[in-house]
């Protein structure tokens, strides 16, 4: 099919486009787990509640009603979204073509590991080939590999560093810092520990993520929080500004859902066509959509519009403008 030039004046086709417009958030003073009002939310509004500046923060302040966050113990606090992924663990390179079946779950973790405390997302591993979970701010040496097609070898780097600042050298001068898909390339990755030292490797979490799945990085936790290492979610302290604790899971506490606001507006275009194509045929009416976004994605527009198409009373949505029709015309006499 010819591709379908586009030249975006004014009217013809309508064109309804949604995007996000913010959240309105709700308190729910009934008492439930985590879990339990996460599955609340997501039935009745959108999810729980994500945060992503001071803004939100006063809001939630000014909502929110202690009297009604009074329980045995630690009262005037409330779930938020934000909770320690445990099950997150993954290798920093991301090439599914890399690994083979089950290669992407191999692991060597020393008896009690990980403990998926909040501060020891990154991994270690020692002489005996044996991990350990790790605070990616301490400075280790690590060991990089360089892949060419099937052959992987690994290269010690024996600068101290950070875990970031090591996956960046490993970039930087190699393919990525160590993936160990299989006992073989553990015992490989062993014999490159210096005696009686750690190195770090390619394995890492996200300790702290959205329910809804918002890559919102910003947070507001209280002095010397996050601290528990059996707390993976967060609850939000009314009775100090709103700041935010991690938590079990289990406790029972109101909870904050929010509900995803839309608005809507009409965009009116005009299609200059190949005079054989009938553009209310549906397979050119999907490439004009797929043209469409693409201009609003290179105009910066974000990923969250949808585009739907408004048909007229005959279950067209392209009409022949006449009056543009007899312009052009009188233009080529």
């Amino acid at each position: 099919m010819d591709i379908v030039l586009l030249l975006i004046v004014a009217a013809s086709g309508l064109c309804a486009v949604s995007s996000t417009a913010g959240r309105q958030y709700h308190f729910i003073y009934d008492l439930k787990n985590m879990t339990e009002a996460q599955s609340y939310c997501r039935e009745h509004y959108t999810d729980l509640a994500t945060t992503d500046n001071m803004d939100d923060v006063n809001t939630l302040n000014n909502m929110a009603d202690l009297s009604q966050m009074v329980y045995s113990e630690y009262s005037h606090r409330a779930w938020i979204g934000l909770y320690n992924d445990v099950d997150s663990w993954r290798w920093s390179l991301s090439d599914r073509s890399f690994y083979g079946l089950g290669e992407t779950e191999f692991r060597k973790w020393y008896p009690g590991r990980p403990g998926n405390v909040y501060d020891r997302p990154c991994t270690i591993i020692n002489t005996d080939g044996l991990w350990y979970d790790y605070n990616c701010k301490k400075q280790y040496k690590s060991v990089c590999m360089d892949v060419r097609g099937p052959n992987v070898t690994f290269v010690p780097n024996n600068n101290l560093m950070t875990w970031t600042e090591a996956q960046s050298y490993c970039r930087e001068h190699h393919t990525d810092l160590a993936t160990v898909r299989n006992m073989a390339e553990n015992q490989k990755v062993s014999e490159l520990v210096p005696s009686g030292q750690d190195i770090w490797i390619g394995l890492y979490r996200d300790p702290w993520k959205w329910s809804d799945g918002s890559t919102s990085s910003f947070r507001y936790w209280r002095p010397m929080e996050p601290n528990g290492p059996n707390e993976l979610c967060v609850a939000a302290d009314f009775s100090h500004s709103g700041r935010w604790e991690d938590w079990n899971c289990d406790q029972k506490r109101a909870f904050i859902c929010y509900r995803q606001l839309t608005t809507k507006q009409v965009i009116k275009l005009s299609v200059l066509k190949d005079s054989s194509l009938d553009l209310n045929d549906p397979a050119v009416v999907e490439q004009v959509s797929k043209q469409i976004k693409q201009r609003l994605k290179d105009q910066g527009v974000n990923e969250d519009i949808k585009l739907s198409w408004r048909k007229q009373s005959d279950g067209k949505i392209f009409h022949k403008d006449e009056k543009e029709t007899e312009k052009r015309k009188k233009r080529e006499l």
